[in-house]
């Protein structure tokens, strides 16, 4: 049997439990649009827009910790989040919707919250002692109770299931604890309401600053400098650091507080290791973490697919990029972040895994795919491949592949330019071209007997030609280069080297179901496609699905 309040009653909604938000916005629009008084209905917007900020707080925090350029150097935990944490804490802001159903109750049944004032002074002093005093150890002790074996098993075990702590992390629990959490949170305010010291900025402050510092405990990044407690060492009793919270994930019986070690010092369960762990931390900021065995340097498809990066979107990350409609308000401000990216920006850390103890980054070139074929934009490209081959050279790294355009033929000869201008390299310098391929031809069916190749000279499309050729497969390759065709053509066994046919228009075509699309293709071009064609694709940026009587495949994955 599920324990009480051990589960979200609106969990099975998914995406639809935002509808919980809708009462309050049509409150508001009703008030706005009918009402005299627009006043009257102010707190429905409060309340609203209080959730936003607080969901735009973790959102901040989940970028910055997922931003490895920036904070590779300072992770409390070397592991990453991986899919299975992301999923668990998917809904990390049922607590919001919890909270916004409260503040709403509270908002009807005492309508002066309504007339507070914007600002007093003194609430923030009251609510400041009240936390201290009040919140502080009934969270410590609420908490010490969430770790008995019945509390612990049937609760709080759902928030101490996540192995790396993340600002989501925060907001991942079951409902009992976070109406402990409204208790906590919600006394200063009242105390302060009580005491005719209220007013709305008091309010937010409260709970944004709440908000605040418990994403900072966290995160898997040190952001609070060691020397701070060197020069106020009292300073670490009354503000708990990513590290210090970190150790109770890892030794549950230590480090209980809210966000004030003292409470732990006055009940002797304050981790003698943090301090010492948090110096460690910090003092290895400046020094580079474990060499990479493998770098993948990719770049940026386009700007919709920029923002399904972790540390703009981690869910959106974590699933198969697809179009998302609501996303176009955001494109022209990452149209202007690939501009700065465009002036600026180096080559950066975008993830990482570990596969069989190989430690695997992912760097990415800061330029999107259409500035490849921009003439002007390829002496900037081909610097930053080379400044990233280079710094792999001088880390250790063993192997570094060029990802997508980065090996492009034109640009720089599928990576020689760089391996024949430095003879030296101990780092590898390799393309996946050849696996590429085999995830694309891993898509055809068995009966497929003719297949239209755009892209065809390039590397990929060699590999997959000569592949075809060789299951008898008939392979019309679409090049205007005689040449660059007949170096492949010999390539191929003499009995297979009549299923190679040079075409240099797209009509040739026209009776051909089966498309793999190598160099990006026209709406026009494509319409030369006969009715139920398939387009198999390895090009970047990828084909618009414009014809409704075909299929389009995505981008070749594993």
């Amino acid at each position: 049997m599920v324990a009480p309040l051990s589960a979200w009653p609106w969990e099975h909604l998914g995406i639809f439990k935002y509808i919980l938000y809708g009462p309050l916005a049509a409150k508001a629009w009703y008030s706005w649009m009918y009402e005299d008084n627009i006043l009257k209905d102010l707190w429905c917007i409060h309340i609203l827009l209080i959730c936003t900020l607080r969901g735009f707080i973790h959102q901040l925090w989940s970028s910055y910790n997922n931003m490895f350029f920036l904070t590779r150097n300072r992770w409390i935990k070397q592991q990453g989040v991986d899919f299975k944490q992301i999923d668990d804490e998917w809904d990390w802001d049922n607590f919001i919707i919890l909270q916004a159903m409260l503040a709403s109750m509270a908002c009807l049944i005492f309508p002066s919250l309504n007339t507070l004032p914007l600002w007093n002074l003194k609430g923030f002093i009251a609510s400041l002692l009240l936390h201290v005093t009040i919140s502080e150890p009934l969270y410590y002790w609420a908490h010490r109770f969430f770790h008995k074996p019945y509390l612990f098993n049937h609760y709080h075990s759902l928030h101490h299931s996540s192995p790396v702590p993340h600002p989501f992390t925060a907001g991942h629990a079951t409902p009992l604890e976070h109406l402990v959490l409204c208790t906590v949170i919600g006394i200063p305010i009242t105390g302060s309401i009580l005491m005719g010291y209220g007013s709305t900025a008091m309010i937010y402050g409260h709970v944004l600053v709440f908000d605040f510092f418990r994403c900072l405990g966290h995160s898997n990044a040190e952001v609070v400098p060691h020397e701070v407690f060197n020069k106020l060492p009292l300073l670490r009793y009354f503000i708990y650091t990513p590290t210090y919270h970190s150790l109770h994930h890892t030794e549950m019986e230590t480090n209980f507080c809210l966000f004030m070690p003292l409470f732990d010092a006055l009940g002797s369960t304050l981790n003698t290791k943090s301090l010492e762990l948090h110096k460690k931390i910090t003092s290895d900021s400046g020094k580079n973490g474990r060499v990479p065995d493998f770098v993948f340097l990719a770049h940026v498809v386009d700007i919709m697919s920029a923002m399904h990066t972790p540390f703009a979107l981690r869910s959106f990350a974590s699933t198969p990029f697809c179009m998302r409609m609501f996303l176009l308000p955001f494109w022209p401000l990452t149209f202007v972040i690939m501009l700065v990216m465009w002036g600026w920006s180096k080559t950066f850390l975008v993830s990482f895994y570990n596969l069989r103890g190989r430690l695997h980054q992912t760097w990415v070139v800061p330029r999107f795919g259409f500035q490849y074929f921009l003439p002007f934009a390829t002496k900037g490209i081909n610097k930053h491949i080379e400044e990233a081959i280079l710094r792999a050279d001088r880390l250790g790294v063993k192997v570094i592949s060029l990802a997508a355009l980065n090996k492009n033929e034109a640009l720089n000869g599928g990576g020689t330019l760089f391996v024949n201008k430095h003879p030296e390299l101990k780092v590898r310098v390799v393309h996946g071209n050849t696996l590429t391929a085999a995830v694309i031809l891993n898509e055809f069916s068995k009966d497929v007997k003719e297949v239209f190749l755009t892209g065809a000279t390039s590397k990929l499309g060699r590999a997959t030609a000569l592949y075809l050729c060789r299951k008898r497969v008939r392979v019309l390759m679409l090049t205007s280069s005689t040449e660059r065709f007949q170096k492949i053509l010999k390539e191929a066994p003499v009995d297979c080297q009549n299923y190679l046919v040079q075409v240099t228009k797209y009509q040739a075509a026209q009776n051909c179901k089966t498309w793999i699309v190598g160099k990006w293709i026209t709406p026009w071009e494509q319409s030369w496609a006969p009715s139920g064609t398939h387009f198999h694709q390895f090009v970047v940026p990828p084909i618009l699905p414009i014809r409704r009587d075909c299929t389009y495949g995505d981008l070749a994955a594993m």
